[in-house]
């Protein structure tokens, strides 16, 4: 048991806000539900134990701390595994064994390794691969991105690490022993626990990497496991493979003895694939949803993904227009946020009015944030029209013009152009045009600041307010509009310091801090992102995590006879 109440409280709510954003409330495959333990004993599974699935990209490397696209976490996390994994929105024993032991002061955890643990080339599992990777993670010569971001302020030394001030053998992880792993943390971090479960935080095999050098992970047969599945062929560009690992600890749980995935980049193929038996799941785009939205296989599910309008205050050192809280305000309220979900995506999408989306956390009554904090800058043209001529005197004139940054895809420039539609359609004197870039362009326009509106979205790192709160404090990684307000770093900076061990306070403070940034219209928040897929109805115990892998295969089995049953 841990040693101090408040960490059982937080671990409450990591567990109550990791959910299922299944739309039926079902299991992510449309089948039987989330519920069925997808063990062995369960006997639903039966048929050939096979799934056939696609990924819109190739994965770039199968390196756990080198690793930054989604392809790439989805099947390390089917290869690897941490101190812990996700089932079903909760945290379940990975390598760890049991609940951490945490100090008094909330900065030393130590975790307690399973000893029948293995990597596929026949290797244990120990508490010095945990160190190796962690290691790896902040390693300058690495050049990870994202091991500097999760573990940097977050691990003892781990920043000092990544800038070359400190050397990696300095880092707050040691092995005692061979099954126990003790972690020195910089400061309390309530949702640690749901961090390990993040590829960055993997275990690798330090023997294997050094044999294979620069080629690690980069092949099928330069990659090692210690997850439920091993990678057996990897066809750059157009296919992979894995196989169940017979060499996993709990192997006798997996019931999916093979999984193909091929790189489908266009929709409409996916669709005819689904169609002809080829593939048991594949996303759907807005144009195809109503054709399908009777099929057996049809689900959507609402992903954690805020979506929103970034409203610079200054660009090549001069203000905009969007200085002004008046016109960010007429902004935020002038556009029809259910007319661009329910006609422009159609997707599963749905409007959102705060920053923290829907599902993503809960408090110990089990409150969800989005419900507690309530709503702000709806969809309201009258007081969008009453905003914007306060806009118009305060600024001196009757016409304004502002440019919106977006990508290039077909969704975004439907969706700028409703933006053009709805902006200038309900604020007299407003010209809106439009600026449509590649995402690289779009990322590099907006590091520099070189834009008056930015159509954004974030998708969490991990299970708490600050992994979206900390975007837009001053010097936030995310700001990039130069919005500033001491009072909205205060309360954000305080529920990571001095209330990091108060979950109730911090619960508070997170309320106050997205109050004080939608009060004051930095953002104007659009919509959460959903997806809508057609799952064959065989697809069982498929679970759907909100961070991290989007999907969890460990559990699942194949229903032969249920989607015999449905077609």
């Amino acid at each position: 048991m841990r040693k101090k109440n408040w960490l059982l409280v937080a671990l409450v709510l990591v567990l109550s806000s990791f959910l299922a954003a299944c739309s039926s409330g079902s299991d992510s495959s449309g089948g039987d539900g989330g519920s069925g333990s997808g063990d062995s004993a369960s006997g639903s599974a039966n048929g050939e134990q096979v799934f056939n699935l696609t990924e819109a990209s190739d994965i770039p490397s199968m390196d756990p701390q080198v690793s930054t696209d989604t392809a790439g976490s989805q099947w390390i996390s089917e290869t690897y595994e941490g101190l812990y994994r996700m089932k079903d929105g909760e945290i379940s024993e990975g390598i760890a064994k049991g609940e951490p032991e945490v100090s008094e002061d909330a900065l030393t955890w130590t975790f307690n390794l399973r000893d029948n643990a293995k990597w596929s080339n026949g290797d244990p599992v120990t508490a010095h691969d945990f160190v190796y990777g962690w290691q790896r993670a902040v390693d300058p010569e690495t050049k990870s991105e994202y091991g500097p971001y999760m573990m940097g302020g977050v691990i003892k030394n781990a920043e000092a690490i990544a800038t070359g001030e400190k050397d990696v053998s300095e880092l707050g992880v040691k092995a005692d022993g061979d099954y126990k792993l003790v972690v020195e943390l910089e400061k309390p971090v309530p949702y640690f626990e749901s961090l390990t479960a993040f590829t960055t935080f993997f275990p690798v095999n330090q023997k294997f990497v050094e044999e294979q050098g620069d080629k690690f992970a980069l092949e099928a047969d330069t990659m090692i496991s210690n997850g439920p599945f091993k990678m057996s062929e990897w066809n750059h560009g157009s296919s992979f493979k894995f196989v169940k690992n017979e060499d996993y600890w709990d192997a006798e749980t997996v019931q999916l003895e093979e999984i193909n995935v091929q790189v489908v980049k266009d929709l409409a193929t996916g669709v005819n694939l689904y169609d002809t038996g080829e593939i048991d799941r594949t996303p759907l785009s807005s144009e195809f949803v109503n054709q399908k939205i009777n099929d057996p296989g049809f689900a959507t599910y609402l992903e954690a993904g805020p979506w929103y309008l970034k409203l610079n205050q200054k660009r090549n050192g001069e203000d905009t227009p969007l200085a002004n809280i008046n016109v960010r305000k007429a902004i935020a309220q002038a556009i029809d946020k259910k007319g661009l979900v329910d006609v422009v995506l159609n997707n599963g999408s749905t409007e959102i009015n705060g920053l923290i989306p829907e599902g993503f956390y809960s408090n110990e009554d089990g409150q969800d944030f989005r419900e507690a904090s309530g709503d702000y800058l709806t969809y309201d043209v009258e007081a969008a029209k009453e905003s914007w001529e306060k806009a118009k005197e305060e600024l001196g004139t009757e016409e304004v013009t502002v440019e919106i940054l977006t990508g290039d895809t077909t969704t975004s420039t439907q969706m700028v152009d409703y933006f053009q539609e709805q902006l200038e359609s309900n604020l007299e004197g407003l010209t809106v045009k439009t600026l449509k870039v590649p995402f690289q362009q779009r990322l590099e326009l907006d590091t520099a600041e070189d834009y008056d509106i930015e159509v954004a979205g974030w998708n969490p790192d991990y299970v708490d307010p600050y992994t979206f709160l900390s975007l837009f404090e001053t010097d936030g990684e995310n700001n990039h509009m130069n919005y500033s307000s001491e009072a909205y770093d205060t309360a954000v900076e305080r529920s990571v310091n001095e209330n990091a061990l108060d979950p109730e306070a911090r619960w508070n403070d997170a309320l106050e801090a997205e109050k004080i940034l939608m009060e004051d219209a930095a953002i104007a928040p659009i919509y959460q992102d959903g997806r809508s897929y057609l799952i064959s109805p065989k697809l069982k115990n498929v679970y759907k995590n909100q961070t991290g892998a989007r999907w969890e295969f460990k559990w699942a089995y194949a229903d032969n006879a249920a989607a015999e049953n449905a077609q």
